[in-house]
């Protein structure tokens, strides 16, 4: 039986953090075209095999992206160990497809996990089911691998156990070389390649064995489309932690079985790719970003926000400023994030409501004709009001205006039509006992 007691311990912290940077990175950041270069152009491991000889990021400092992160209000982070293409950030014994035989001869994740824990940020480790690089993982007639419809892979034959003997293995190295992990992010499963097709009740016990506290993904058992046993009564022991819709925030949040919120994370990139991609601009404003972060708490939901660092270790300019612009808001509002979640009042017009025990934060987005209406709170219920950002004190308004409305408390910000903040103007109210 699945141990939810265990579960809720578990995932505690990941419900309280909120707000988190995924970092995607590897020999894809010197073609500089997305982290799925190899499958979409069909490149062969010969071909691709330059980037790997090329390989040296003289600009890598992961003291300085841990900065970003926590100035950004980030609470935790997740770095690509491996991604699809098959190489490896990390030294595994296990192979010679990894940054420590590059010109670079560096660990990079060891010095990430360095970096991270000493900023307070808790550290998670991104590791590819799909592997592009291995001799055993299929090959042609696979739905992404490069080869797929290459007619000379036709009667290659391959022994998937291997694969997996080689997989669980550097699992095992990250689970037990780089201290305490706070989360894995498995990607991902699609067609028949899910849940014991990766032996996945075995390496979740594994897992579990070597680092008891970690939460992971839900991707051992369903891709980012899926949602599956996790938010049943009886979860499958590779369930996972949380749900990771991809690119979307869930119009209605999401639930278990029984109607209650579940545990879920959307993973959102800042423009249109998750690896550096030297072409794209098309990247969200802070503004978008803070709005967005804001609706999945109120849904009961983190957002983890990428980054993909260019071939020389360098996350982009843009990327940066977009963090900055975040963390001087986060630095101001944090307290309607960190911890909170659904609201006992419903959307309002203006904006969103995110809730942490008897404090309910109401979000205005937009400038409103008068006075505030903070719907669902009852006058007689507040104890106080204060605009988060300075703790300066927001008093009730009644007069002719709202005496159609006892049932409601309405503040005002005074005389100026505009906003105090024109992004999101948080309005924290304290409850009465």
């Amino acid at each position: 039986m699945f141990d939810w007691d265990a579960y809720r311990k578990r995932v505690k912290w990941f419900t309280e953090a909120r707000f988190g940077m995924f970092i995607h990175w590897g020999l894809y950041a010197i073609p500089a075209r997305g982290e799925w270069v190899r499958s979409f152009e069909r490149i062969s491991v010969e071909d691709y095999q330059p980037y790997f000889e090329e390989f040296n990021p003289v600009d890598y400092d992961p003291k300085a992206w841990a900065k970003a992160a926590k100035q950004a209000g980030m609470q935790y982070a997740v770095l690509t160990a491996k991604h699809h293409d098959g190489f490896c950030l990390f030294d595994s014994k296990l192979t010679d497809y990894k940054s420590t035989n590059t010109l670079c001869g560096r660990d990079l994740v060891r010095e990430y996990v360095d970096a991270f824990r000493a900023e307070g940020i808790r550290v998670g480790l991104y590791y590819s089911l799909l592997d592009w690089h291995h001799p055993d993982y299929p090959h042609y007639g696979d739905r992404d691998h490069p080869m797929r419809d290459n007619e000379a892979y036709k009667d290659y034959t391959y022994n998937f156990d291997n694969y997996l003997e080689y997989m669980h293995g550097q699992i095992k190295e990250l689970c037990t070389n780089y201290g305490k992990i706070d989360l894995f992010w498995f990607d991902f499963s699609y067609n028949d390649m899910e849940g014991e097709k990766w032996r996945a009740t075995e390496l979740m016990k594994m897992i579990r064995t070597y680092q008891p506290d970690v939460i992971v993904d839900n991707r051992m058992e369903v891709n980012a489309t899926g949602k599956r046993s996790l938010l049943t009564e009886n979860p499958t022991p590779y369930s996972g932690d949380f749900v990771s819709p991809e690119q979307i925030i869930p119009p209605m949040g999401v639930v278990d079985y029984k109607g209650d919120p579940a545990v879920w994370e959307a993973c959102i990139t800042m423009n249109n790719n998750w690896g550096y991609c030297a072409t794209d601009h098309n990247f969200k404003s802070p503004e978008m970003i803070i709005k967005k972060l804001v609706e999945c708490v109120s849904k009961n939901g983190n957002l983890i926000l990428n980054v993909g660092p260019d071939a020389k270790g360098n996350i982009p300019q843009e990327s940066l400023d977009i963090l900055a612009a975040v963390g001087r808001w986060m630095h101001k509002n944090g307290d309607s994030i960190y911890g909170c979640g659904i609201a006992p009042v419903a959307k309002p017009d203006f904006g969103r409501v995110t809730a942490k025990g008897n404090k309910v934060y109401f979000h205005v987005m937009e400038p409103l004709v008068g006075y505030v209406p903070l719907m669902g709170i009852r006058p007689d219920t507040v104890k106080k009001v204060r605009l988060l950002q300075d703790g300066s004190e927001l008093r009730l308004a009644n007069d002719w205006i709202t005496q159609n409305y006892p049932d409601i408390a309405f503040i005002t910000f005074g005389a100026n039509p505009y906003l105090p903040d024109p992004v999101d103007t948080v309005v924290e109210v304290e409850l009465k006992d």
